[in-house]
């Protein structure tokens, strides 16, 4: 603007008012870029956050899918080691007799076939006799003096079992120890 007397320019402050207006324009775009940077950094913790639940759960189905029948299994296992000492504990003339052969014919039978109910459900039998004591699948119960290495397994008292990757009981076994 211009004093009109002697055509001076005359300062009404309107270029500081908007160079005001233009610095607070651009620190409020600032501030609005940073919120939005923060709250496109919130949704990709959200999204990520989200896809990890899934997943998680996903796995937790899994679990439950493949190991239900856990706690069966393990009350399983009593009826499995019964039927093997039964069938263990008969003599040769046992065996022999037509009297209680057609029982025994049964009772191997009914062995073989639950061990094969646990073959299709992911349950196998621990190894222990020659192996090394693995804390993780067997349970010490007695030292034995033998001629074998210390730590040896040379009996065992109780199969183990594991389903799939999970130990339903530990093999109860005897490890060798020096002969005095």
């Amino acid at each position: 603007m211009t004093n009109i007397e002697n055509d001076t320019p005359v300062d009404d402050g309107a270029t500081e008012d908007t160079e005001t207006v233009a610095t607070e324009t651009q620190d409020e775009t600032a501030r609005l870029v940073e919120q939005l940077a923060a709250v496109q950094q919130d949704l990709l913790y959200a999204r990520a956050e989200t896809q990890n639940v899934r997943r998680r759960a996903e796995k937790e189905v899994a679990d439950a899918h493949a190991y239900a029948s856990t706690k069966f299994a393990r009350d399983i296992l009593s009826v499995a080691d019964n039927l093997g000492r039964a069938l263990a504990a008969l003599t040769a003339e046992q065996r022999e007799d037509a009297a209680i052969k057609p029982l025994i014919t049964g009772l191997e039978a009914t062995e073989r076939e639950l061990l094969s109910v646990f073959e299709r459900n992911g349950i196998t039998r621990i190894a222990a006799i020659g192996l090394p004591l693995d804390p993780n699948q067997h349970q010490a119960m007695l030292e034995i003096p033998s001629d074998k290495a210390p730590g040896t397994i040379v009996q065992e008292m109780q199969a183990g079992y594991m389903m799939k990757d999970r130990l339903l009981r530990p093999a109860m076994v005897g490890v060798a120890k020096k002969a005095d």
